[in-house]
């Protein structure tokens, strides 16, 4: 394999290598378009380089391919070129001959559809899920069987791991017994060989496989292949049937099976290609620079080369033939440490670059970090499945995406190669299973996106669309069984799917085409299909900045999709649809707009991490060692956030040149632009009340994308939806003194760490010595010694080759690494020494900020003082520098240092360090207790083992109890009294009349009870939630009253509005319920337990203060009403929360998450935990 050659190059045993005469690269079709390909041609110049002088004629290369075009760029990258280390002089091809073998593969293709109306699918049904959505499996599944068993072997061809599994299981049971294995890269290498074993035997009938058996793989005789839905290109179609009849002459027997009406027209186009063999055009990737740092460590990881060797090598590579001097030397200063690795641990030197002798040199790892980091295929941080009970823990069954390893149990069992399997254990790096024979399990996942259509597919797609739109049914049908091998009721059901579409959009998504579909989805929101076949590699680009436009427009939030078929756009605060133009923006401009938008998008983080792991800057720590993916996500997000303020770094410019040139189609969507602008391709703008049938397939991946959403917990989806506003929280909570909070022994320990001192890990070697200069800046000798005694040879090696050198600061020698002479001459103004190469003597940008944010990322809080007596300057230049260091965030200023006195400055992500290790201590010291313990403190807490007393203690328990929304009954009857001695409703009533305390309601429970809360009047409006909706009529005109009124009797309102007296309680209820309306005191809602029978007596009771004289009153009615009173402007959700937050842990004094959830919060935990987390 490509790894392998590599690996090879890299070590001792390449010198068997040395008498290699030929080297074959079999399918190289597939390595044309990826970086693997870039990889392996690298290798073979670095094959060739090792072979110079040892051979009389050159290695010989030969490459084949069934399905390979154009001839002309795939004999480019077999052939190389001889190139030199003049970037001037063009590199001369090497001549190849192309030798076609001038026959084409005879395919015997058929599409089927096993059901009679694609339009109008039967319901699966499941015994024990019942009723599902409409699916064509149930009808295509026995379809399968019946192939299988009337062929003596069968490969089925799928375009997922998922698919794979779910489909071989269905078909095992609805045959009742395994005629089918599941076969794809997640399985072992020993289980895919087992699987094939089986299937050229005759052990198996059939295989469900991915692209894993897709190339150059002979199965012997297989009879026949089944294809599920439309394959990813022409070639992968081509290869997939071409596995059946797989001897010379013979025919290739093939069957596909669209999924759905729009995989149909797909089929049916490819099914055309391929019969022609018009396989899609394929260029290799032109100056990869993360193969590129690669290759680099690996040629210099055995022994020292020549710079202008090793540029000249690489040149020879197809990919590389035309690389700059200036990148390439711009990747050597990424791996010679010329970025500050102090703000980075990873950007730390990988070679030596000796720029006045013009050699690369190893150093310590140098080797062992290219072997452990080999090829590039991306990690996902997947999980190994192994056997329990193998007694060496080798036996490998496959591997497992991180997510569903997450949602996996001890004893849970899941699917794997159609097998079942049952976990054992679960650890950091992999799932221990053994054999679970016979017994159902979980479908496995993996995460994964694929490549999406190429341009030139699409187009095939569109023109025949456009093609069957202009005939009639019966010609359609005709032309599509003869042409394109539909049998008669696949080919009636696509014509009648075009015709559909034509009578709702009049014209259908082609070549030629475009359909802009607008309407209103069933919550109300417009949604916009762009519909066309060209591919995701075109619309992925084109919906980014259409979603951008629409949103700068005024059009508010945006959700947005892509597919192979169309974009879609959801606009969630539009009235209208938007305008057209938005949809289509200037050819010239499109590439600028999409590389505005692209470094915020998931895609180019993704990519970023890729890149950044293939050049090494994310190594992997051990070989064969999972890093989960949550951890290599982190450590690449903190590796962007230094990247981006260098505008030329290497990994960020290959991020960019990947996405708009590899992943992305930037030129077939600029030619799509252009043509839309010269009226090429017409657009068509419709709007309907529902979509068309091309819209509807296009929702239905919308759909998708947005289905599994739901898997996360309703209150962790509000919490979500609450966006806090962290700037905001932290002013709210005001600044702690830290020096009061900080660990004194923590800070100590730190600053030993930040400088290198006490290391368990000593200084060893001259690189050592040269990085330790890179990470902390100026050293005198005896600083350096102090870090490593036996330092001072190493010194002298380095400054004689002129790597460091010495200068005098502060009126004392010093070292500092040749790369910082530049920094210290324009900050410092330090004469350097001759003899040092240009590069080093660039001008800087901002030198003092250099050194300044440098030593503030390698001490703990510092004076500016500090800084200046370090370097014998005035302070105000470096106060200057911390203050704009402060505005990027990057340092700060405060009291940290316990005992220390005045303001001083802290590097920021050192501070998080500081508080972190301060506040570990703090938990060490805390313990965890029985769940009974917890009750007993919260009875303590809350003042039931020693009641309040009197008014004051009244208002006490309340100023803990409110905001908690509880049955009035039970607070009044309950809860109060357990807390307050001798408590009285009447109390209550005193404080509600008095002003200090006001009720909420929310919610009626009975005829005579609700729930409500309490609030003291000050804190009402930061604790209570909004009021609901106002309804019209009867509630509309209490709430006017009494907003025009103020506080009034019910007596009052009754004759204000002239209506009935129920109707008025009624709606007056309704309104406090709703939390509009209050009262003066709790009297109404105690009331409200008499039976309400309309108008009744009034009299005096046993034990009452006086006898009402009124003749009549309802029950209910008593007191003065008015509006709760909320604040003009609705404070921001970020107050709100802190203020809720304070107030939780003033209730319980522990707040845990089962408190939490059983008062019904708005987000939950998950709402507050942010706030918690800046408290502590």
């Amino acid at each position: 394999t490509p790894e392998s050659l590599y690996l090879l190059l890299t070590s001792r045993a390449r010198e068997m290598l040395r008498a290699v005469d030929t080297v074959i690269v079999d399918e190289i079709h597939s390595l044309v378009g990826t970086k693997r390909g870039a990889h392996l041609f690298a290798s073979l110049e670095r094959l060739d380089r090792l072979q110079d002088g040892s051979r009389t004629r050159k290695m010989q290369r030969i490459g084949m391919s069934a399905t390979q075009r154009p001839l002309s760029e795939v004999a480019r990258l077999l052939g190389g070129a001889e190139a030199t280390a003049c970037a001037e002089e063009t590199p001369q091809p090497r001549p190849v001959n192309i030798v076609e073998a001038g026959r084409r593969k005879d395919l015997d293709l058929r599409i089927e559809v096993p059901v009679e109306d694609m339009a109008n699918l039967g319901e699966s049904v499941s015994a024990a899920a019942g009723p599902q959505l409409p699916s064509i499996w149930p009808a295509l599944q026995p379809r399968l069987v019946e192939l299988i068993r009337t062929h003596r072997s069968t490969m089925i061809f799928v375009n997922s791991r998922r698919l794979a599994e779910r489909l071989s299981a269905a078909i095992n049971d609805l045959a009742e017994t395994q005629i089918a294995r599941a076969h794809h890269g997640s399985l072992a290498k020993e289980e895919r060989s087992q699987i094939e074993d089986a299937l050229k035997r005759g052990r198996l009938p059939a295989i469900v496989a991915t692209s894993s058996l897709e190339l150059g793989i002979d199965m012997g005789a297989v009879d026949l292949v089944i294809q599920i839905e439309a394959p990813p290109t022409i070639a992968a179609g081509m290869q997939r049937v071409g596995r059946a009849g797989h001897q010379v002459g013979a025919t290739s027997q093939g069957v596909v099976f669209p999924k759905y009406r729009g995989d149909l027209l797909a089929c049916s186009a490819a099914a055309e290609r391929m019969l022609r063999g018009e396989v899609e055009a394929t260029y290799y990737p032109r100056n990869p620079l993360d193969v590129l740092a690669q290759q680099i460590v690996a040629m210099v990881a055995l022994e020292a080369q020549s710079v202008d060797e090793v540029y000249a090598t690489l040149r020879g590579a197809a990919p590389f033939c035309d690389l700059p001097r200036r990148a390439f030397e711009g990747v050597l200063d990424l791996l010679s440490g010329r970025y500050p690795s102090a703000e980075f641990a990873e950007l730390r030197p990988r070679l030596v670059w000796n720029r006045l002798e013009g050699r690369l040199e190893p150093r310590k790892g140098t080797q062992r970090l290219a072997i452990a980091n080999a090829g590039t295929i991306p990690d996902r941080g997947l999980y190994g499945v192994f056997l329990a009970d193998d007694s060496a823990g080798t036996r490998r069954v496959g591997e497992l995406d991180e997510e569903m390893v997450f949602e996996t149990n001890p004893g849970d069992v899941f699917l794997l190669g159609a097998s079942s399997w049952r976990v054992v254990e679960i650890t950091h790096d992999r799932v221990l299973v053994v054999p679970a024979p016979g017994e159902p399990g979980r479908m496995p996942f993996w995460r994964g996106d694929g490549p999406g259509r190429p341009l030139e597919f699409g187009k095939a797609i569109g023109k025949l669309a456009a093609r069957l739109a202009g005939l009639d049914a019966e010609a359609g049908v005709a032309l599509l069984t003869q042409e394109h091998c539909l049998e008669p009721s696949a080919a009636a059901n696509l014509v009648r799917y075009i015709h559909d579409q034509s009578a709702v959009t009049e014209e259908v998504p082609s070549d030629r085409s475009i359909v802009v579909e607008c309407f209103v989805d069933e919550v109300g929101d417009w949604r916009v299909c762009v519909l066309t076949p060209f591919g995701a590699r075109v619309h992925a680009p084109w919906a980014h900045v259409v979603a951008d436009r629409l949103r700068e427009g005024g059009g508010g939030e945006v959700d947005v999709m892509w597919s192979d078929d169309g974009m879609v756009f959801r606009l969630l605060e539009s009235e209208r649809p938007p305008e057209l133009d938005l949809f289509f923006p200037a050819a010239d401009e499109i590439e600028e707009l999409v590389i505005k938008q692209l470094s915020g998008t998931a895609l180019f983080a993704a990519r970023f991490r890729e890149n950044a792991a293939r050049a090494l800057l994310l190594p992997k720590r051990q070989p064969g060692r999972r890093t989960p993916l949550w951890l290599q996500r982190r450590k690449s997000a903190d590796l962007l956030q230094v990247a981006a303020r260098y505008e030329r770094f290497p990994m960020l410019l290959e991020t960019y040149r990947e996405c708009l040139r590899d992943v992305f189609d930037l030129p077939g969507l600029k030619q799509v632009l252009r043509d839309v602008a010269g009226r090429g391709i017409r657009v068509r703008q419709q709007v309907s009340e529902r979509p068309s049938p091309f819209a509807a397939a296009l929702l239905f991946h919308f759909a998708g994308n947005y289905l599994y959403q739901g898997d996360a917990p309703l209150a962790e989806r509000r919490a979500a939806a609450l966006a806090l506003d962290h700037t905001q929280l932290r002013e709210l909570l005001g600044d702690a003194e830290l020096r009061e909070l900080l660990d004194a022994e923590v800070i100590d320990t730190m600053a030993f760490e930040l400088q290198r001192l006490g290391t368990p890990y000593p200084l060893q070697g001259r690189d050592a010595v040269h990085d330790l200069l890179l990470q902390l800046g100026d050293l005198s000798r005896q600083e350096i010694i102090a870090r490593a005694a036996a330092a001072e040879p190493w010194i002298d090696e380095l400054v004689a080759a002129r790597r460091i050198v010495e200068i005098r600061i502060a009126g004392e020698c010093r070292l500092i690494a040749a790369e910082d002479v530049g920094r210290y001459r324009d900050a410092l103004g330090v004469v350097p020494p001759i003899g040092l190469p240009a590069a080093f003597l660039d001008e800087s940008v901002e030198p003092l900020a250099d050194l300044v944010s440098r030593f503030a990322r390698t001490h703990v809080p510092f004076t500016t003082e500090h800084i200046a007596a370090r370097w014998a300057m005035g302070t105000a230049p470096i106060r200057s520098v911390l203050s704009r260091l402060a505005e990027q965030h990057r340092v700060v200023s405060g009291e940290f240092t316990p005992g220390g006195q005045g303001g001083e400055w802290c590097d920021a992500n050192v501070l998080k360090r500081i508080k972190r290790r301060s506040l570990a201590r703090l938990r060490a010291e805390i313990e965890p207790v029985d769940v009974s313990d917890l009750g007993n403190f919260l009875l303590h807490w809350q003042g039931v083992t020693r009641k309040r007393q009197g008014l004051d203690g009244l208002l006490d328990v309340l100023e803990q109890l409110q905001g908690c929304v509880l049955s009035a009954h039970t607070l009044i009857r309950d809860i109060l009294p357990a807390r307050v001695k001798t408590f009285q409703a009447k109390d209550l009533d005193e404080l509600c009349l008095a002003g200090e305390v006001v009720w909420r309601g929310f919610a009626p429970l009975t005829s005579s009870d609700g729930r409500i809360a309490l609030y003291l009047t000050d804190h009402a409006s930061r604790l209570a939630p909004p009021a609901v909706a106002l309804e019209d009529g009867i509630d509309a005109e209490v709430h006017g009253v009494l907003s025009d009124r103020g506080a009034i009797y019910f007596d009052e309102l009754v004759a204000t509005l002239g209506v009935f007296r129920n109707d008025v309680l009624d709606a007056l209820w309704r309104l406090v319920w709703g939390g509009h309306v209050t009262n003066d005191t709790l009297t109404p809602l105690r009331s409200l337990g008499r039976e309400r029978r309309g108008l009744t007596k009034r009299r005096g009771t046993r034990g009452g203060r006086f006898r009402s004289r009124r003749s009549v009153t309802l029950a209910g009615s008593e007191g003065r009403w008015s509006l709760f009173r909320y604040p003009e402007s609705a404070g921001s959700v970020t107050a709100r929360q802190a203020a809720l937050a304070a107030q939780l842990i003033e209730r319980y004094g522990v707040v845990t998450r089962e408190l939490v959830r059983s008062e019904g919060w708005e987000g939950g935990f998950s709402g507050f935990y942010p706030v918690f987390k800046a408290l502590e």
